[in-house]
């Protein structure tokens, strides 16, 4: 049996490839890109296949002892035909991805979406071990979550189940992504934050924030140094987004009951105060005895749990 696989976390704003150990989910080598001005389904591939050279080529291992290729794409996918049906951030619509790659390197390709995969490496190597019933939440550029039922992910019936990120908060709020109103991403995701205090600035507010951009686009880490430093307009709009996520969140423990809950993602990794907060909150909102009986775990195997879970779609194909 071939000890090893390439898992692909393919999002909004990066794409991050490893070759994986299976046996322990050891990440060997890895290859990350930016996403960001790549859009559409010829550049994505492209970018896809540039990333898979560069992993192949500084590899420790020969292509000949790699069992698959794994992908978590960010949208709505046909597991078996390996296609993205719509990834609204990446602007992808009927994107053949398996078929592209297998036809260069001739590796099965094994596809799922970001978050149920993410979902996947927590259950087998990170926070959901020893776990049946999860709720697996990520926040980063959106906000994407994934239910594990009985130690299996849980698709629904059109294969979409899980999508936190679109459930609604106002109904005659923000304009979201995926083309509704008043979503949760559209209130409580890094981007969410960004367009606040983006909107800010621009009406004359000082944030120490501008001193720390590039070109106007806020990562994770700008947000906690802002934190740190106290900044007003920051905190403002982070407290802001801890109350819609919070409420989300209680919302998801009073309709499924979960034993457990996996946050994630850049800014749960990046900031503990976002993380902490949220869970306090969170508890509070939520009904007496799901409160109490609801574990929180922030997600261990941090940017990796994507990369590590697409690695081993081929052999958890029970699971998914």
């Amino acid at each position: 049996m071939k000890k090893y696989s390439i898992g692909i976390d393919l999002g909004g704003t990066k794409i991050l490839a490893g070759l994986v150990e299976k046996q322990s989910g050891k990440v060997i080598s890895e290859v990350k890109n930016k996403t960001k001005k790549e859009k559409g389904n010829k550049k994505i591939g492209d970018k896809i296949l540039e990333t898979l050279d560069e992993l192949l080529n500084s590899s420790p291992v020969s292509k000949s002892d790699i069992a698959s290729i794994g992908l978590g794409l960010a949208g709505q996918v046909d597991r078996e035909k390996g296609i993205l049906i719509n990834g609204a951030n990446l602007e992808c619509k009927d994107f053949h991805v398996k078929e592209l790659i297998e036809q260069k390197y001739n590796i099965p390709v094994f596809c799922g979406n970001d978050v149920e995969v993410a979902a996947l490496g927590e259950l087998i190597y990170g926070a959901g071990r020893g776990f049946k019933d999860i709720v697996c939440i990520f926040v980063g550029t959106g906000i994407g979550s994934s239910i594990i039922k009985n130690g299996k992910i849980h698709y629904g019936a059109s294969g979409s189940a899980g999508e936190i990120g679109h459930i609604i908060v106002d109904l005659n709020g923000r304009s979201c992504s995926c083309g509704g109103n008043g979503c949760l991403e559209a209130y409580a995701s890094r981007s969410a934050i960004e367009s606040r205090i983006l909107g800010a600035v621009k009406k004359g507010r000082k944030s120490i924030i501008t001193e720390f951009t590039n070109a106007g686009s806020i990562s994770s880490k700008h947000i906690k140094k802002s934190l740190d430093a106290r900044d007003e307009v920051v905190t403002q709009y982070v407290n802001e987004a801890i109350e819609y996520l919070s409420g989300g969140i209680a919302s998801v423990m009073n309709f499924y009951n979960p034993e457990l809950i996996i946050l994630g993602g850049g800014l749960i990794q990046s900031i503990d105060e976002i993380y902490l907060s949220t869970i306090k909150k969170a508890r509070a909102k939520a009904l007496p005895v799901p409160s109490g009986i609801t574990k929180f775990k922030k997600a261990e195997l941090e940017d990796y749990s994507g990369v590590i879970g697409a690695a081993m779609l081929e052999d958890y194909k029970d699971c998914v």
